[in-house]
């Protein structure tokens, strides 16, 4: 009964996509279990790109059934619009399978995400603004609107009819804005989503279990990253729900027992998108490198990243929040042209050292890296395939990040390419 999650370890970004496309060749079913369409991720295939937001990456290959779990809030209008973009490019969509308990995204959820972003003025979180944390929010308070309610027109009319009455309240008099029209949106949803999204409407937490009963092979993909967790990330500058491995759980169906392994997906260095504490960021001609040949620019939102050297700290947080197991790296290839590399193994809070992750926010705002310095490589990785062919200068930048976050590194990105990675050591 194999089980494999695979977590960003950062603020998101890292290449989880890419790395469970290439995990997924030995999986039988590839499940979503949180986040929404606020997380993309682009997979290069045979040069072609394919840019993911809800569909798990497994739906390129035939033999997987790819599965969006309970935990994910699900816009249906942006879902379907993607299987639409994916069968014009000849990925048969057919196998896909979306939880009946999800939660859905509909525009009022949009609509108060983009006006609360709004009235924050200078203290904005830097959401999407896809009505992600609405979403969340009405799910916590029960007055959310379930997958499995598009399959009863009464039962969807009902529901929506309630919720917009709080809704257009707070519409009108906080928000100056004219009211949801309940009648109007349940015959949208209900002509244009209902009939369409049926097909792939199902009990996934019995699907999940009869593949794991069966000894198949399952892969749980988180969407974000751990620094974005509701609960254990940067607060408030998160995300709405628990990207963690422990998120698999709840997000999909499945106890603790059944995962047997944890990837976790770091880049060679580290970005994030919007507000929040980053000790180690740069603003220099090296940060900008980064951004531009990285590519630093949000999949959905064209956003620039902010980048910053590899931060040992919270990865060493990373390896305690999800037990993981092994670490991938990606974008290596970013960092051929640098003559030095740093590597963040501590941080100094007014003049005490702290090798793990201050729990208390003000530390953490106040927080100077210290650093250690590595040399650069100076070559081109991107056409190496074999550990063996990697520079010295590489292989101790790697061993060194292995020492310091006590995580054997397994995988090796080196190119935006779907096998551009390289074997570099085995996990346990």
């Amino acid at each position: 009964m194999p089980a494999t999650v695979v977590v960003g370890t950062q603020w998101g970004d890292e290449g989880k996509g890419k790395l469970t496309d290439l995990i997924a060749k030995e999986m039988q079913l590839v499940v979503r279990y949180q986040g929404g369409h606020n997380a993309g991720h682009t997979l290069v295939v045979d040069g072609e790109s394919f840019a993911l937001q809800l569909v798990p990456s497994g739906v390129l290959y035939d033999h997987i059934t790819p599965v969006i779990g309970n935990g994910v809030v699900v816009d249906p209008f942006v879902l379907l619009a993607e299987i639409a973009t994916l069968e014009a490019k000849g990925v048969d969509c057919s196998r896909l399978r979306v939880s009946g308990n999800a939660h859905l995204i509909l525009p009022y959820h949009q609509e108060l995400d983009r006006l609360t972003e709004r009235y924050l003025g200078k203290n904005k979180l830097g959401t999407t603004k896809r009505g992600i944390g609405p979403a969340y929010a009405d799910k916590a308070m029960r007055v959310g609107i379930r997958v499995q309610d598009l399959l009863d027109a009464d039962i969807f009319r009902e529901k929506l009819t309630a919720v917009l009455v709080d809704k257009n309240k707070v519409f009108a008099r906080v928000y100056n804005r004219l009211p949801e029209d309940a009648d109007e949106l349940a015959d949208r949803v209900l002509t244009e989503v209902a009939p369409a999204l049926e097909p792939y409407i199902a009990d996934t937490v019995s699907l999940v279990h009869d593949s794991l009963e069966a000894g198949q092979n399952v892969l749980f993909e988180g969407a974000q990253a751990t620094f974005l967790d509701l609960d254990h990330g940067t607060y408030p500058f998160v995300t709405s729900s628990n990207p963690v491995a422990g998120g698999a759980c709840t997000g999909a169906g499945v106890g603790p027992r059944y995962i047997q392994r944890v990837v976790g997906i770091a880049k060679a260095y580290v970005t994030r998108v919007g507000a929040g504490p980053f000790p180690t960021e740069l603003f220099d001609s090296v940060g900008d490198h980064l951004v531009e040949v990285g590519r630093e620019f949000g999949t959905n939102t064209g956003r620039r990243r902010r980048p910053g050297w590899f931060d040992a700290v919270m990865l060493r947080q990373a390896v305690r929040l999800n037990s993981l197991s092994e670490l991938a790296i990606t974008k290596l290839d970013i960092l051929d042209a640098l003559e030095t590399l740093q590597v963040c193994v501590a941080y100094d809070v007014n003049g005490v050292r702290h090798d793990h992750l201050p729990y208390h926010q003000s530390d953490l705002h106040a927080a100077t890296p210290i650093y250690e310095t590595l040399p650069g490589w100076g070559c081109d990785l991107t056409g190496v395939t074999e550990r063996h062919q990697l520079p010295a200068a590489a292989v101790q930048y790697l061993e060194f990040l292995e020492q310091q976050v006590g995580v054997p590194i397994t995988y090796v990105g080196v190119g935006p390419g779907r096998e551009q990675f390289v074997h570099f050591s085995d996990a346990g």
